[in-house]
């Protein structure tokens, strides 16, 4: 049977695909310095082809209405990259080398300006407001029935002596169902660290010491915002 893209998911295909594209075009230094790799437009290949699966296995978490949605969006698709350079024998930590270069590359390729808006937004009260209650929602029978796929996750608020300013505690991973279900779990780590650099690229400091991937029973993430000068 054909497997197909979730609706929700090839609305969005152009631009994952072309974020895609961008990576691999930032990428092909290290593919061929640090990986080894010659025939860099058959790697191209390859990884467009296993994106194209990947879609295909991209669990719906409730489109826009869920924040989870963005993340698996803008995450999924290292899960192709990662999948093909180990099929070429490339070594787990160089293709996590690779994979959070050529990321912060990206990342740092957006105006400084609309970087920082973006992490100031994410910090703000409003977005905590949004948070408590998708986290909220996610822990409930009920979500968890419709989309079993997706994050389970606890809202924090700092204790005395604290200096994050929120945090919040994955219970359940979407991407630790991802792996497990499709082979994935020696890669996964590789995932979880692109987390520091996407929201340090947004002014925000991120401090986590522990992971479900890395066998912990939840995700500790802290936030709080990293100095500016000026």
């Amino acid at each position: 049977m054909t497997e197909t893209v979730h609706p929700f998911y090839e609305q969005h295909r152009g631009a994952m695909e072309a974020a895609m594209r961008h990576r691999l075009d930032l990428a092909e230094a290290m593919l061929r310095e640090r990986a080894h790799l010659t025939d860099i437009a058959e790697i191209r290949r390859e990884v467009m082809d296993e994106f194209a699966i990947v879609l295909t296995q991209m669990p719906y978490v409730g489109g826009a209405a869920s924040r989870m949605s963005d993340v698996f969006i803008r995450l999924t698709g290292f899960m192709a990259t990662s999948r093909v350079l180990q099929r070429h024998g490339v070594p787990l930590p160089d293709i996590r080398d690779i994979e959070r270069e050529t990321y912060k590359a990206q990342l740092l390729t957006a105006p400084e300006a609309e970087r920082l808006a973006a992490g100031d937004q994410f910090m703000s009260p409003e977005n905590q407001t949004l948070l408590r209650e998708q986290a909220a929602t996610s822990a409930t029978e009920s979500h968890q029935a419709e989309f079993p796929e997706d994050f389970v996750y606890d809202f924090v608020e700092p204790g005395p002596g604290d200096s994050f300013e929120f945090g919040i505690n994955y219970k359940a991973c979407g991407f630790c169902k991802f792996a497990g279900r499709h082979g994935d779990k020696e890669i996964l780590p590789n995932i979880c660290g692109l987390d520091f650099d996407a929201y340090a690229a947004r002014g925000i400091h991120l401090e986590r010491t522990q992971t479900l991937a890395g066998g912990a029973s939840h995700c500790n993430f802290r936030f709080s915002r990293l100095r500016r000068d000026g």
